[in-house]
């Protein structure tokens, strides 16, 4: 199943109510961007998604295989680069903490390497179709 997103963009600065048609999110701009800095910028959504799923596949894989694990902290840093022709170059820095100290380092390298092979991360780096937008006369309302 595909997943869907409908954002409703606010007035005021760049507010938009981000939803899936289960949970509402804001996100925003900051003040340097002429925003309120009110939520997460979409370059902040990006990352936490990453993040999340980081995290997560740490936590699956642990109980998959039985081992006890305590809280599972990740802290990622995204630079971008702009080159030639306004090409973009990411550069992303990853910091994970997995509590546990039963785990040897071993299973701690393994948990750490299923976090490079979680959905996202190889949804990122793999191959992208973006449709080019086109306008409709309106959409649903966000709920």
């Amino acid at each position: 199943m595909a997943t869907k997103i409908n954002i409703k963009n606010l007035p005021l600065g760049y507010q938009s109510i981000i939803s899936n048609g289960r949970h509402s999110v804001l996100g925003d701009e900051p003040i340097t961007s002429k925003g309120t800095d009110l939520g997460f910028a979409p370059t902040e959504f990006h990352l936490a998604g990453l993040a999340m799923c980081k995290v997560a596949t740490v936590r699956f894989i642990a109980r998959k295989k039985g081992w006890t694990i305590g809280e599972v902290d990740a802290e990622l840093e995204q630079e971008v680069i702009r080159g030639e022709g306004g090409k973009l170059s990411t550069h992303i820095k990853v910091k994970m903490s997995i509590e546990g100290d039963l785990l040897t380092a071993e299973q701690r390298e393994e948990l750490l390497a299923e976090s490079d092979k979680c959905y996202v991360h190889r949804m990122i780096e793999g191959e992208w179709n973006i449709e080019k937008a086109v306008e409709v006369e309106t959409l649903q309302a966000v709920a």
